[in-house]
Formats: structure tokens, C-alpha cells, sequence
């Protein structure tokens, strides 16, 4: 590479000397040159219209989550990271040209409905399984993530599966389709709702209860950082995550479904994947994010949540 630069630097020079000279002789050779194009620049996505309150205030107002890493979480720096608050900075890159064009707004698995519904925020990204019931309430973007269920228990737990929840205290975030998943097929289980998945995390830790049901996105996580919890095998719930939008308000499924789907074309959702996950598990993950030639789609006329096979 070194020796490449050297011979380009030297043809360059040669070339710079032959037409310097060149001019000085005959005084036509300088004055008929044709200057070298300037650099094309990137080509701006045509998006729609922005929705008009977001155009008159200049910045987009999201919620996240603040307590899901690696989706939406605070940095040791105190500062926003993870999948969906990056995609939250895309959205107002590709709308006002500078990531920092965004308030992103603390949010909860309980929350973020009534947040968006009172209009303190335009969207919500943040980890929004589809179901039937919050379809009813709000819009969705197109998916930009698909999430499955899993089980996180301690490594010395006789739960190996789902055919082991019965009597068995399950946990998981209120609110969160594994509750209604828990009240629908496992009658014989005890379900503990909490207000966070570290809450979660710390009931299995301490024996309050047996398993907690979520994300495998999240709980991988949790069980490669501490070694006292592992993942069973059973998965669950494979159902695509959506961007929260209010009843209605076409100007900004337009927007932000074309914004999604210019993303997926240009695969950029793996690049946002691994900014904010560990090498050594992107690969497990590859087939959550949309790509050009994926086509995830939301279980409409179904309701996952009460097929307990």
C-alpha cells in the first residue's frame, strides 16, 4: 500500500512537472487544461414531507428507552446509546442533516404508549413488540426489528423449558406481551409484573423468581455478563418490533416508513447492530434486523400471544 501511495505521489509530480513545463513553452497548453471535477456529494434520500410540526420546530422529540441495553440505554457518560436511540439519530440526520436534531425522551415498557398518545413525543422507538391490542390504540411503522422470547434462569434451575413453568413464578415487565403470553398458557404458573428488566434480573437473582421471560436481545446480554445466569433453549414469540406512531397521523407513517425502508435498502440496520453489540454475537443476531432481501411482517388476524403450542 505504501509502495502504491509512493507511485501514484510520483505520477502526480511527474504529470504536474510535464504540464508546468509544457505551459512555459508554448503558453497554451496551461490555459486549455480542463480542472479536475470536484468530488460528487452523497445523494440525499427523497423522503416525503416531514410532518408539520416536526418541520416548524426544527428537531424531532422520540422516545426511548433508557434502561435496555443494548437498544436504548444511558452510557457511562451519561448519554443516550443503543440500536433504537441510533435509528431515533438517523431519522434526524436524514431529516434535518445532523444527528443532534433530536430530544430523546426516557421511556418505560408501561410508559411509552401514554407518551406518545399525550403528544410529548412525535414517535416512539423503543423495543414495541406488535400485538393486535396496542394496534388498536396506535399506528406502526413497518418493522425495524424482530425479537424473539426466551427464558433466563440460574445456571443451577431444574427449568430447561417451557414444559417446566408449571407452579413456577415467571417474571417479566408490565405491560410487556410475555405477561398476557404467561396469563393465556401457563394458568399454572405465578407471573410477577415489574416496572424495569433490571428489576427482573435482580427477582431471578434473588430468588423471588424462577425465570424471567423477555427479549432474547436483551437477556443474551445479561447471561454473558454474569455467569451465574444461562438462557434456555426454548424460543418463543418471534414477532417483529414497530415504530410507536399516533393514531391516524399519516404525514408521519409516510415519512418515517419511507425512512425505514431507505435504511433497509441501503443496510443500515446491520451497521447500527454492530455499533452496539459485541462482536462474537452479531452473527446471532444477523437475521433480526431488516436487510434488502428480508421481509419481515407483523402476525395480523393472529394473536400470538394465546397460541400456547
Amino acid at each position: 500500500m505504501r509502495r502504491f501511495t509512493i507511485a501514484a505521489v510520483a505520477l502526480f509530480t511527474a504529470a504536474a512537472v510535464f504540464a508546468a513545463w509544457g505551459g512555459a513553452s508554448t503558453g497554451r497548453l496551461a490555459s486549455t487544461a480542463v480542472p479536475a471535477a470536484p468530488p460528487k456529494k452523497a445523494s440525499k434520500p427523497k423522503l416525503p414531507a416531514l410532518p408539520s410540526a416536526v418541520k416548524k420546530r426544527k428537531k424531532w422529540q422520540i422516545g426511548v428507552k433508557c434502561d435496555f441495553a443494548p437498544f436504548g440505554f444511558i452510557d457511562v457518560r451519561g448519554n443516550n446509546d443503543g440500536y433504537d436511540v441510533r435509528v431515533a439519530r438517523r431519522f434526524a440526520e436524514l431529516a434535518f442533516g445532523s444527528k443532534k436534531k433530536v430530544d430523546l425522551v426516557c421511556v418505560t415498557t408501561p410508559s411509552r404508549i401514554p407518551t406518545l398518545q399525550s403528544s410529548r413525543v412525535d414517535i416512539i422507538i423503543s423495543t414495541l413488540t406488535w400485538t393486535a391490542a396496542r394496534a388498536d390504540v396506535i399506528d406502526y411503522s413497518i418493522p425495524y426489528y424482530s425479537a424473539t422470547g426466551r427464558l433466563l434462569v440460574p445456571n443451577n434451575s431444574s427449568i430447561a423449558g417451557k414444559g417446566d413453568l408449571s407452579g413456577k413464578t415467571i417474571v417479566t415487565t408490565r405491560g410487556a406481551l410475555y405477561a398476557a403470553y404467561t396469563r393465556n398458557c401457563f394458568k399454572n404458573s405465578k407471573l410477577v409484573e415489574v416496572d424495569s428488566p433490571a428489576l427482573a434480573v435482580a427477582a431471578v437473582k434473588n430468588g423471588s423468581a424462577d425465570t424471567f421471560m423477555f427479549d432474547d436481545a436483551f437477556l443474551l446480554g445479561v447471561a454473558t455478563q454474569d455467569r451465574d445466569l444461562k438462557l434456555t433453549r426454548d424460543k418463543f414469540l418471534n414477532i417483529p418490533w414497530g415504530i410507536g406512531i399516533r393514531k391516524g397521523d399519516a404525514s408521519m407513517a409516510r415519512w418515517v416508513n419511507a425512512a425505514v425502508r431507505y435504511m433497509k435498502k441501503k443496510d443500515e440496520f446491520v451497521k447500527i447492530l454492530k455499533a452496539n453489540a459485541p462482536q462474537r454475537l452479531v452473527g446471532d443476531f444477523l437475521d433480526n434486523v431488516p436487510r434488502p432481501k428480508s421481509n419481515f411482517k407483523y402476525p395480523i388476524g393472529r394473536d400470538p400471544v394465546s397460541e400456547c403450542g
